[in-house]
């Protein structure tokens, strides 16, 4: 992957979902670094604000839920009316849906898949669609890149059985290369990152469990064996972002440490 530091990115103007925290604002200041100007969305207000302050003058920051269909065509027009364009969208916006009854699907209740699917699907379906329409009334072509997880080709069922999940995540694979297929001849290139266990708020069950830890030393072997950092997907995010991969569509990333080419003991 090309260096960040090469300002790959620069003139354009990228919305990242989900982009106030772990990955997603790791990745913004990647982007930022690269040369973009960023528009941020969380959930959170307070730590929009915070992002926006560390990401400095190149950024905005919008409070939203990702969940809702309007959030999304916000940050387009914030991006447009701020930064007078807008060349991309990263969606990272997600999340467990443990808490609400997400598990082994005998014991998924109703809440705890329809509140993982919203979390993880309906959300990037409402990212995705005003990135495309937007686009297309640009005429400029555009890129997308989604977040999807190594569990969703890579099943770990001691210790990540949490089904609802996997689906969703699975399913962003499936919309992403098909909206690659069909929005190739404009121009709109649809890429996603299957990362493997990262540590973010997200992943703080699994972070603190010995257990799981001990696991994820010899699942994720390399670099010594150990948990992901939101700064190893940097590269990528810019990457799939800028022209570099003009050629590039359809794709799916695992950046997991080896996971899904090892055991794990």
């Amino acid at each position: 992957m090309a260096s960040v530091e090469n300002r790959l990115l620069a003139e354009k103007t990228i919305v990242i979902i989900g982009g106030t925290m772990g990955l997603g604002l790791s990745g913004a200041a990647a982007c930022v670094r690269a040369g973009a100007k960023a528009v941020v969305v969380g959930r959170d207000a307070d730590h929009a604000r915070a992002a926006e302050s560390d990401l400095g003058d190149s950024s905005r920051s919008l409070a939203g839920d990702a969940t809702d269909p309007r959030t999304a065509e916000l940050a387009i027009e914030l991006a447009l009316k701020e930064f007078g364009r807008f060349d991309a969208l990263y969606h990272v916006a997600g999340g467990s849906g443990r808490s609400f009854g997400d598990g082994p699907l005998d014991d998924i209740n109703d809440e705890g898949w329809s509140t993982t699917l919203r979390l993880n699907l309906d959300s990037l379906f409402y990212s995705n669609r005003a990135a495309v329409r937007q686009f297309r009334r640009q005429k400029t072509g555009g890129a997308v890149l989604n977040m999807s997880s190594v569990l969703a080709f890579s099943p770990s069922p001691k210790h990540f059985a949490t089904h609802a999940y996997a689906a969703a995540k699975a399913a962003v694979i499936g919309l992403t290369k098909s909206c690659a297929a069909y929005y190739a001849r404009e121009g709109i290139r649809f890429n996603a990152l299957a990362p493997g266990l990262v540590e973010t708020p997200m992943s703080r069950r699994a972070a603190e469990d010995p257990a799981i830890m001990s696991y994820i030393a010899t699942k994720q072997p390399l670099d010594g064996g150990r948990i992901g950092r939101a700064s190893d997907a940097d590269a990528a995010v810019v990457y799939f972002l800028s022209d570099q991969a003009k050629f590039v569509t359809g794709q799916v990333l695992a950046i997991d440490g080896g996971w899904a080419v090892s055991e794990g003991t």
